[in-house]
């Protein structure tokens, strides 16, 4: 138990662990988090941050925003990136080493000296002067930034210059955002994972899944959630399944269905899947777990690992852009996984992390038929590889007339599909 904790201070451990609460000066009530849970769940809550944390900040966390100063090849240093303040408040500006200029926030110099000369304290243009340079580079070092217009997330840019020198550099303004970790537990796959499916009509095959992956993990949870005409009873052990009005749709579903997810995982499969000896979700998570920015990785049905790369040259003012699928395109390898490459879409059979696929989210506009979709949305926004050897069985295709009416709807419904996404993702074509 002390092991778990050395890092920290055992004394002050030991106090906040009992420390009472108070009242602010405005009369509000402050509550010590530490103080208000037993001391055995305090030293378990250390443990779980300590495993769950380091990937979280990994994920959030860019080396674009690490902070880089221009060195003075002109009389000039400033930050040339990474210079993030929070709204509305003051910052001092890092780095550099004469005028001042910004447009959604004010400049002000602090211990400034008798001789020193500053003009446009708390405005939007600051001059400093000073006969000594020592003096001028002291001031410097105390000019700060406020921004005076709110926005979650904007920047602005400084316009610094120097007699005859002239530089800018920008200054990113946001929220800072609150880490989402999910517990690890004793790290096993059915605590990490829950499989998540859509039904429809398909009740033989759903039951044939069920049983499957009961065979192979028998204690993970199921998310199912079906749109059926006349939905069937379906229970087992840590199953939910939720009925959704007749017909509503496939990617519609699917948010059901994640919305209901409490893991770090989500492994999605198809309501006619088979689970077999190749089968191995622990290897999927292995994956993940050791590439931290990786959002989804996906592995094949049977022998198909379908995978794809999407082109998509970007429109402008007057026309959209067109975006093109390549089959079995794949980008580059995965460092440290053999068979794992980096690709823009994968088969109907991957693992994701929870919080990015509902951060991308499914189009409920799309009812029968919709795959490339999603991860056309989350172009840009999701890591994702396709891996060999992780393979799930495909059930045999059974006769199913009142489901190929709705799986199989029509050219309409195609041009229906087509017509929404060149508006939804302005686009001017598309070739799949």
């Amino acid at each position: 138990m002390l092991k778990m904790c050395r890092w920290m201070n055992w004394k002050t451990f030991r106090d906040v662990g009992l420390r009472s609460t108070g009242n602010t000066s405005s009369g509000q009530r402050t509550f010590q988090f530490l103080a208000l849970i037993s001391f055995s769940l305090l030293l378990h809550l250390v443990w779980l941050n300590s495993k769950s944390s380091n990937s979280v900040f990994l994920r959030m966390g860019t080396k674009m925003e690490s902070l880089i100063l221009a060195q003075p090849n002109s009389p000039l240093q400033y930050p040339i990136q990474g210079f993030v303040v929070a709204p509305l408040a003051k910052s001092v500006i890092p780095g550099k080493t004469l005028s001042f200029t910004v447009k959604k926030g004010v400049l002000s110099v602090e211990d400034v000296l008798d001789g020193d000369q500053v003009e446009g304290q708390g405005k939007s243009n600051l001059t400093i002067s000073s006969s000594s340079r020592t003096h001028l580079n002291d001031l410097l070092s105390g000019v700060t930034y406020t921004s005076t217009i709110y926005h979650v997330k904007t920047k602005d840019l400084v316009n610094f210059s120097f007699e005859d020198y002239e530089a800018i550099f920008p200054i990113v303004i946001k929220r800072s955002s609150v880490p989402v970790l999910y517990d690890p537990g004793t790290g096993k796959t059915t605590i990490l994972v829950t499989i998540t499916t859509k039904t429809f009509l398909r009740y033989d095959e759903l039951n044939i899944l069920i049983n499957s992956i009961r065979q192979f993990y028998p204690k993970i949870k199921i998310i199912i959630a079906d749109d059926s005409l006349e939905p069937q009873n379906v229970t087992g052990y840590n199953l939910e399944h939720y009925i959704m009005p007749p017909a509503q749709g496939w990617f519609a579903g699917r948010n059901l269905a994640i919305s209901q997810v409490t893991t770090k995982y989500i492994l999605w499969v198809d309501d006619d899947y088979i689970f077999n000896n190749n089968t191995r979700i622990e290897s999927f998570v292995e994956i993940m777990e050791k590439v931290p920015e990786l959002d989804v990785v996906g592995g094949a049905v049977g022998r198909n690992q379908f995978f794809f790369r999407l082109q998509y040259e970007e429109g402008d003012e007057e026309e959209g852009g067109c975006l093109r699928r390549l089959h079995g395109r794949r980008i580059q390898s995965v460092p440290g996984f053999d068979g794992c490459f980096f690709v823009d879409g994968v088969v109907n059979y991957f693992l994701a992390r929870t919080d990015a696929v509902r951060r991308v989210g499914f189009d409920p506009f799309l009812k029968r038929v919709a795959h490339t979709e999603f991860f056309l949305d989350g172009l840009g926004d999701l890591l994702i590889a396709s891996c060999k050897g992780l393979s799930v069985g495909h059930q045999k295709k059974r006769k199913q007339s009142k489901y190929r009416r709705f799986r199989f709807p029509g050219r309409k419904d195609g041009r229906n599909k087509l017509a929404h996404h060149y508006f939804k993702n302005y686009l001017k074509c598309i070739r799949y």
